[in-house]
């Protein structure tokens, strides 16, 4: 059953606009060959599908970029390089690009942000990746109040930044070397904290495993930890958390 005559059947009469709706959530993709195209994600789940540039080809990725763009879609791509932008940019001009977290978006509609999430840091290293998590939850529509470089090797700093953390609806806290960030601002609000590793710090950090392995055993109440570096995961997951308690589902 295609679109068309799922409109036509709701138009009669013959089919309510739940019942289409159901079947609108499980149409097929746009197979590109390459690449399937998912354009019904955001009917499913709220978000549109969003482009992981790394390891792609410049033909592939334009293509994509242009699939999403001719449909007026607003588009997100995490970790671009500069050149993949330049690439992408000859062909769809409005095209943007954030060198510090990597993210191009095409902005096709504007976008209404709401609620808040803050956004920490434990160092000013850790900021491209918190940028990743801010941007993201921007372009998925929620305000975001970015707080950096309030790590525990000077306690003074977050503390002095509590109350505006506790008026967001969620935290990201990003941190590297022991990884202690998450845990501290958790055993002082009440709202969820996603802790973000990264891979910043020497030697023994093992590239962001040390301040994964804390932020897991933590023993405040209230974190989640997404993967190593993963700033989309994290703002994706904080945009969840934040538009369920502006519409009062938390």
């Amino acid at each position: 059953m295609d679109v068309h005559e799922i409109l036509n059947k709701i138009k009669n009469n013959e089919m309510s606009i739940s019942e289409g709706e159901e079947i609108l959530k499980k149409l097929p993709y746009e197979d590109l060959g390459f690449a399937k195209l998912d354009h019904h994600r955001s009917l499913r789940s709220g978000f549109g599908e969003v482009i992981y540039c790394s390891g792609k080809s410049d033909e592939h990725l334009i293509k994509i970029f242009q699939n999403f763009n001719e449909r007026d879609f607003n588009v997100l791509g995490t970790r671009a390089s500069k050149e993949q932008f330049l690439k992408v940019k000859e062909v769809i001009p409005e095209a943007e690009y954030d060198e510090l977290s990597r993210i191009i978006k095409i902005v096709k509609k504007s976008i209404d942000k709401i609620g808040c999430i803050a956004v920490c840091t434990g160092g000013t290293s850790d900021i491209p990746v918190a940028e990743e998590a801010a941007q993201t939850a921007e372009f998925f529509g929620s305000n975001v109040l970015r707080i950096y470089d309030v790590g525990v090797a000077g306690i003074h700093r977050l503390l002095s930044k509590m109350d505006e953390i506790r008026k967001a609806n969620c935290v990201v806290a990003v941190a590297g070397m022991e990884g202690a960030l998450p845990g501290v601002i958790a055993g002082m609000i009440d709202k969820p904290v996603i802790a973000v590793p990264t891979s910043v710090g020497y030697g023994a950090n093992f590239q962001g495993l040390s301040s994964l392995l804390t932020m897991l055993n933590s023993c405040a109440e209230g974190i989640s930890v997404v993967n190593i570096d993963n700033g989309f995961g994290a703002g994706y997951i904080s945009t969840q958390i934040n538009r369920l308690a502006v519409q009062g589902n938390v």
